[in-house]
Protein backbone atom coordinates (compact mmCIF):
# COMPACT_ATOMS: atom_id res chain seq x y z
CA UNK A 1 0.00 0.00 0.00
CA UNK A 2 1.31 3.58 -0.81
CA UNK A 3 0.80 6.76 1.24
CA UNK A 4 -2.11 7.85 -0.55
CA UNK A 5 -4.25 4.90 -0.85
CA UNK A 6 -6.81 4.11 1.13
CA UNK A 7 -7.70 0.83 2.98
CA UNK A 8 -11.71 0.38 2.17
CA UNK A 9 -13.90 -1.93 4.40
CA UNK A 10 -15.56 -4.95 2.75
CA UNK A 11 -18.79 -4.32 3.11
CA UNK A 12 -20.73 -6.87 5.73
CA UNK A 13 -23.91 -8.77 4.13
CA UNK A 14 -26.51 -6.03 3.65
CA UNK A 15 -30.35 -6.53 4.28
CA UNK A 16 -33.30 -6.94 1.89
CA UNK A 17 -35.28 -5.13 3.84
CA UNK A 18 -34.48 -1.49 4.94
CA UNK A 19 -34.47 -1.10 8.56
CA UNK A 20 -37.36 0.42 10.06
CA UNK A 21 -37.20 2.51 13.08
CA UNK A 22 -38.37 2.24 16.25
CA UNK A 23 -41.29 4.93 15.78
CA UNK A 24 -42.48 3.34 12.24
CA UNK A 25 -42.45 -0.12 13.43
CA UNK A 26 -44.46 0.90 16.41
CA UNK A 27 -47.13 2.99 14.38
CA UNK A 28 -47.52 -0.19 12.17
CA UNK A 29 -47.73 -2.24 15.26
CA UNK A 30 -50.42 -0.13 16.78
CA UNK A 31 -52.03 0.19 13.59
CA UNK A 32 -52.52 -3.93 13.33
CA UNK A 33 -53.92 -4.13 16.66
CA UNK A 34 -56.19 -1.55 16.27
CA UNK A 35 -57.48 -3.38 12.78
CA UNK A 36 -57.97 -6.34 14.98
CA UNK A 37 -59.98 -4.67 17.61
CA UNK A 38 -61.93 -2.45 15.57
CA UNK A 39 -64.19 -4.32 13.34
CA UNK A 40 -67.44 -4.31 13.87
CA UNK A 41 -68.08 -7.98 15.36
CA UNK A 42 -65.05 -7.74 17.53
CA UNK A 43 -66.49 -4.42 18.79
CA UNK A 44 -69.65 -5.91 19.62
CA UNK A 45 -68.73 -8.92 21.08
CA UNK A 46 -66.91 -6.36 23.43
CA UNK A 47 -69.66 -4.10 23.84
CA UNK A 48 -72.06 -7.21 25.40
CA UNK A 49 -68.59 -8.24 27.56
CA UNK A 50 -68.93 -4.94 28.92
CA UNK A 51 -72.68 -4.73 29.25
CA UNK A 52 -72.55 -8.15 30.52
CA UNK A 53 -70.22 -8.28 33.30
CA UNK A 54 -71.30 -4.86 34.60
CA UNK A 55 -74.83 -6.14 34.98
CA UNK A 56 -73.50 -9.74 36.47
CA UNK A 57 -71.95 -7.24 39.18
CA UNK A 58 -75.19 -4.96 39.55
CA UNK A 59 -77.75 -7.62 39.19
CA UNK A 60 -80.94 -5.21 40.15
CA UNK A 61 -79.83 -3.19 36.94
CA UNK A 62 -80.65 -6.38 34.35
CA UNK A 63 -84.49 -5.87 34.09
CA UNK A 64 -84.39 -2.40 33.21
CA UNK A 65 -85.69 -1.37 29.91
CA UNK A 66 -83.17 1.35 28.32
CA UNK A 67 -81.45 2.18 24.78
CA UNK A 68 -78.18 3.56 25.33
CA UNK A 69 -76.27 5.59 22.86
CA UNK A 70 -72.62 4.46 22.90
CA UNK A 71 -69.91 6.88 21.62
CA UNK A 72 -66.70 5.37 21.14
CA UNK A 73 -64.37 7.83 20.61
CA UNK A 74 -60.70 7.42 19.03
CA UNK A 75 -57.95 9.61 17.83
CA UNK A 76 -59.54 11.04 14.82
CA UNK A 77 -63.05 9.10 14.53
CA UNK A 78 -65.88 8.42 16.30
CA UNK A 79 -67.71 5.17 16.41
CA UNK A 80 -71.64 5.02 17.79
CA UNK A 81 -73.03 1.86 18.56
CA UNK A 82 -77.14 1.85 19.33
CA UNK A 83 -77.21 -0.72 23.18
CA UNK A 84 -80.98 -1.76 23.95
CA UNK A 85 -81.35 -3.58 27.15
CA UNK A 86 -82.29 -6.58 28.37
CA UNK A 87 -80.46 -8.05 26.65
CA UNK A 88 -78.05 -6.50 25.01
CA UNK A 89 -79.23 -5.71 21.42
CA UNK A 90 -75.81 -4.13 20.30
CA UNK A 91 -76.03 -2.56 16.49
CA UNK A 92 -73.75 0.15 14.64
CA UNK A 93 -76.04 2.71 14.22
CA UNK A 94 -76.90 6.06 15.96
CA UNK A 95 -79.16 6.09 18.98
CA UNK A 96 -82.01 8.52 18.15
CA UNK A 97 -84.08 6.68 20.57
CA UNK A 98 -81.40 6.39 23.82
CA UNK A 99 -82.47 7.82 27.07
CA UNK A 100 -79.04 7.86 28.13
CA UNK A 101 -75.81 8.56 26.08
CA UNK A 102 -72.58 6.92 27.14
CA UNK A 103 -69.14 9.08 25.52
CA UNK A 104 -65.65 6.81 26.54
CA UNK A 105 -62.32 6.77 24.84
CA UNK A 106 -61.94 3.50 23.07
CA UNK A 107 -58.46 2.28 24.92
CA UNK A 108 -60.06 2.68 27.89
CA UNK A 109 -63.53 1.39 27.18
CA UNK A 110 -61.30 -1.71 25.73
CA UNK A 111 -60.04 -1.96 28.94
CA UNK A 112 -63.30 -1.57 31.14
CA UNK A 113 -64.75 -3.95 29.24
CA UNK A 114 -62.65 -6.84 29.25
CA UNK A 115 -61.07 -6.28 33.30
CA UNK A 116 -63.52 -3.63 34.33
CA UNK A 117 -65.12 -3.41 37.57
CA UNK A 118 -68.14 -1.13 38.85
CA UNK A 119 -65.26 0.83 40.84
CA UNK A 120 -62.99 1.12 37.60
CA UNK A 121 -66.16 2.62 35.80
CA UNK A 122 -66.82 4.76 38.57
CA UNK A 123 -62.95 6.18 38.42
CA UNK A 124 -63.54 6.90 35.18
CA UNK A 125 -66.73 8.97 35.47
CA UNK A 126 -64.66 10.89 38.10
CA UNK A 127 -61.83 11.19 36.54
CA UNK A 128 -63.65 12.32 33.20
CA UNK A 129 -62.55 9.22 31.21
CA UNK A 130 -66.07 8.46 30.89
CA UNK A 131 -69.26 10.70 30.32
CA UNK A 132 -73.07 9.96 30.40
CA UNK A 133 -75.73 12.46 29.51
CA UNK A 134 -79.60 12.27 28.86
CA UNK A 135 -82.68 12.02 31.45
CA UNK A 136 -81.91 13.09 35.22
CA UNK A 137 -84.17 10.75 36.30
CA UNK A 138 -82.42 7.55 34.85
CA UNK A 139 -78.81 8.85 35.74
CA UNK A 140 -80.10 9.32 39.22
CA UNK A 141 -81.75 5.53 39.51
CA UNK A 142 -78.68 3.90 37.99
CA UNK A 143 -76.04 5.73 40.27
CA UNK A 144 -78.68 4.90 43.30
CA UNK A 145 -79.05 1.37 42.17
CA UNK A 146 -74.90 0.95 42.15
CA UNK A 147 -74.81 2.88 45.21
CA UNK A 148 -77.17 0.34 47.06
CA UNK A 149 -75.28 -2.32 45.30
CA UNK A 150 -71.98 -1.58 46.46
CA UNK A 151 -73.45 -0.63 50.51
CA UNK A 152 -74.10 -3.88 50.44
CA UNK A 153 -71.39 -5.46 49.81
CA UNK A 154 -69.72 -3.06 51.99
CA UNK A 155 -71.54 -4.45 55.13
CA UNK A 156 -72.09 -7.77 53.92
CA UNK A 157 -71.22 -9.86 57.04
CA UNK A 158 -69.39 -12.51 56.58
CA UNK A 159 -70.68 -16.36 56.79
CA UNK A 160 -69.31 -19.30 58.31
CA UNK A 161 -68.45 -21.55 61.11
CA UNK A 162 -66.53 -19.46 63.19
CA UNK A 163 -68.56 -16.12 63.03
CA UNK A 164 -71.46 -16.86 65.44
CA UNK A 165 -70.96 -15.97 68.81
CA UNK A 166 -72.73 -18.57 71.56
CA UNK A 167 -73.25 -17.36 74.50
Amino acid sequence: MTAGSRCRAVPSRRRSRPRQTGRIASRESRSNRLNRLASATDTRNLIETAVTRFLDEVPALAPLKLVIGLELQARHDVQLYRVQLPGPKISKDIASDSKVTLTVQRARFNELATRGTVKDWEAAFANGEAKATGVDQILKLIAQVVARHQERGRTRRPTGAGTRQHH
